[in-house]
């Protein structure tokens, strides 16, 4: 493992040169890796894999659009897409993509497959951690692993055809064959990881939810939508608004924090904008701290979790789900954003 020194604190990851392509093969040489779910994850990992030289099926609902899509991804019906359960059978490390509340619907299912010997795989740590709620249990004689991509399916395919790779968690809930942790890297390194850091189950799906909720998502919604409401409200146009909240956010400082960090961006903006933004970024870290608080105790206490699993049980949530989708859509902010987009050249 390479030593990295994180301001101050030195952590251990994993990188392609200490844990190379060639040793992930052999140490999965053994291994029919079988993709349970082929929604958001699963496309992506499972062609990674593939066109890594691993050796993988597919096993999802039939008929179903997701099993279309992935007929058109060239997974082959009989060959290499199956059924769930006949995927399960033959697998023997399976992944288990579905989303959450697909996980606990069709868990009996799984759970049925996993005797002595097998590998049951997770990108994310919420089956298992909120078992209370989920019924998700493994049992005791099988590898119990997750590798949890930080970023979506569509990024973790985009980077791994752009040669690049995601940077990946990982994490061993039960060692069984003494080799759980090498499948783990074996697996992050197959699905195109950048580099591997360990976690454990809890503080993945802690993390996960609260990124989630915050900056990645929630946060960084709710922040545009403030902004955009201001600049409105004092006389500025939806092209205004727009451009200085979301599109130069995107477009052009988001790719320089990615590129060197955020001290980098601020060191290449204007001497106005430098001033400005160190004048008031603790402003705003001190407004939003008790928020972040509050919503990191409501996922370990597994308040978000049992939302999140009442919510995703209703017979209509996927009703409700594109109703709320919607609101966010034709907002006049995003629709601003889709006349934007129009006109980027």
């Amino acid at each position: 493992m390479a030593q990295i020194n994180f301001g101050g604190v030195t952590e251990e990851v994993v990188t392609r040169n200490e844990f190379t392509h060639p040793m992930a093969l052999e140490a999965l040489k053994n291994e029919t890796i079988a993709v349970i779910g082929y929604g958001v994850q699963g496309p992506a990992q499972a062609m990674n894999l593939r066109d890594n030289g691993f050796h993988v099926i597919v096993g999802q609902r039939s008929p179903s659009p997701s099993w279309e899509k992935a007929i058109a991804d060239g997974w082959v019906p009989t060959e290499t897409l199956f059924s769930v359960d006949e995927a399960c059978q033959k697998g023997t490390i399976i992944m288990f993509l579905l989303s959450d509340a697909g996980q606990i619907e069709l868990w009996p299912t799984v759970r049925e497959h996993l005797h002595e010997g097998k590998s049951l795989f997770f990108s994310h740590g919420f089956g298992v951690t909120y078992s209370e709620q989920t019924g998700i249990v493994p049992p005791k004689n099988v590898d119990v692993f997750l590798v949890a991509p930080k970023g979506s399916g569509t990024s973790v395919r985009r980077l791994f055809l752009q040669g690049k790779g995601i940077n990946s968690s990982f994490a061993v809930y039960n060692d069984f064959s003494g080799r759980a942790r090498e499948k783990a890297i074996a697996v992050g390194i197959g699905i195109g990881s950048g580099y591997l850091f360990e976690t454990d189950f809890l503080r993945e799906v802690s993390s996960d939810l609260t990124g989630e909720r915050g900056v990645l998502m929630g946060a960084l919604a709710g922040i545009m939508e403030a902004q955009y409401k201001v600049l409105r409200a004092n006389g500025h146009s939806p092209s205004e608004a727009f451009n200085e909240t979301v599109e130069e956010l995107t477009q052009s400082l988001m790719p320089l924090v990615a590129e060197n960090g955020m001290d980098w961006m601020y060191a290449n903006c204007s001497t106005t904008a430098q001033r400005g933004a160190l004048d008031w970024k603790n402003r705003f870290r001190d407004a939003v701290l008790p928020v972040f608080t509050e919503l990191y105790e409501s996922v370990v206490s597994g308040k978000e979790a049992e939302i999140t699993i009442t919510a995703n049980s209703k017979p209509d949530y996927r009703e409700q789900l594109e109703k709320e989708l919607s609101e966010i859509r034709e907002s006049e902010m995003w629709q601003a954003g889709a006349q934007v987009r129009k006109l980027r050249p």
